[in-house]
């Protein structure tokens, strides 16, 4: 039995400091978007707790529920504490789920049992300002870049859902951004999205083989927080509901809490279920245009599965790339123990690295490829096709 609120869980009895519980450019200033038909009044509460301009906005306002924490209820981290791969090998287990992030010669890894108590990490990697998200309602791990016109923005929970998913705000304009989508749906920024950048979630022992010299985030975060502690236990399963859930009626092609990668490029938006991939173990793809493969390995745990995060069930990892290399596309295969090639027989590893052959050394070029359940990604994109192999 669970108890969820936002997108974090009830406090426990014992538990201490446990909080209630192809993108589109950013533009050079926001756009004009007219209210919905239908209107309705901005949240109950919103307007005591923000200085957001309600008065533009893109979505119907009934849509938006409250989670149940309020303002900043679940804190986001905005001064992350990092770590070398030793010291977090000291306690995170090799399944453990984190997010990867890797821009230029930084990469980090941001642990779920983190993220599920805090959602929101706004970071700085390799210079670039970055946004780090995880609404473990939609299962959805996602980064962006927090840089608009020029101005870097930080961000923080509503408290709200729509959709089941987490809405965010930024501090300097108090704009409340939709974290599936990236858009801005209420304030200034409104009908703007923010920049993604790929952030897979994969298993910590693939974070610190590939990147030695990386960094974690740590547990030393100024909370109290169960961390390695999964408040939503039993929530991924096939058979149970979205939580606080209104929004459109979910196709029956997929069961609401399949979980799926889901890719969008040029327009062309897909969803590969993790049952199909775990049989594949390799998809080669073309989405809008592009040549894609996607590749899939056991050994992750769910972080939603079990009380502990790293004892929950063996979901696999997943990751999508260009298979363009060297002007050329290639295609890809399972040996039964790793990923190769067949132009140049060369191996490949879940991140997309050569680690054998004749293009040993490259990296393919990752695509943003988004964790979800099927309910979520498909209220956001209800033209998404399935995969079919």
């Amino acid at each position: 039995m669970f108890l969820l609120t936002a997108c974090a869980a009830t406090v426990q009895p014992g538990s201490t400091g446990a909080p209630t519980v192809d993108s589109s450019p950013a533009t050079e200033e926001p756009s004009a978007i007219p209210t919905p038909t239908r209107e309705a009044p901005p949240p109950s509460g919103a307007e005591r707790e923000f200085r957001t301009d309600f008065s533009r906005h893109s979505v119907d306002y009934s849509e938006i529920l409250s989670g149940g924490p309020p303002k900043d209820g679940i804190p986001a981290l905005d001064h992350p504490q990092f770590i070398s791969v030793d010291q977090a090998d000291g306690w995170l287990q090799p399944q453990e789920p984190v997010i990867l992030v890797h821009i230029g010669d930084d990469a980090r890894a941001y642990p779920l049992q983190v993220l599920v108590w805090h959602e929101i990490v706004n970071d700085v990697v390799d210079g670039v300002p970055v946004l780090v998200t995880f609404c473990p309602l939609c299962n959805t791990a996602i980064a962006f870049e927090r840089t608009l016109d020029g101005r870097v923005l930080d961000f923080a929970t509503t408290g709200r859902l729509r959709y089941s998913n987490l809405i965010m705000y930024d501090r300097q304009t108090e704009t409340w951004w939709q974290q599936a989508n990236g858009e801005a749906i209420a304030g200034e920024w409104t009908g703007t999205n923010l920049d993604f950048l790929p952030a897979p979630i994969i298993a910590w022992r693939e974070f610190k083989a590939s990147f030695p010299d990386g960094k974690a985030l740590s547990t030393d975060t100024g909370y109290s927080r169960a961390y390695g502690q999964n408040p939503y236990v039993g929530y991924d399963d096939i058979d149970s509901s979205p939580f606080l859930y209104r929004g459109p009626e979910t196709p029956d092609s997929l069961r609401p809490m399949t979980r799926i990668l889901a890719l969008e490029v040029h327009g062309d938006a897909v969803a590969f279920t993790y049952s199909v991939l775990e049989e594949l173990r390799v998809v080669n793809e073309t989405i809008g245009g592009e040549d894609v493969v996607i590749f899939w390995q056991p050994g992750t745990a769910s972080a939603l599965d079990s009380s502990g995060i790293a004892f929950g069930r063996d979901v696999g990892s997943t990751n999508a790339f260009s298979r363009r290399v060297e002007g050329r596309s290639l295609t890809f295969a399972f040996d039964g123990s790793t990923f190769v090639d067949d132009q140049t027989g060369s191996r490949w590893d879940i991140l997309g690295a050569a680690i054998g052959g004749k293009l040993a050394g490259q990296r393919l070029s990752p695509i943003v490829a988004i964790n979800h359940f099927w309910f979520s990604w498909v209220a956001f994109q209800p033209g998404t096709r399935v995969y079919q192999p």
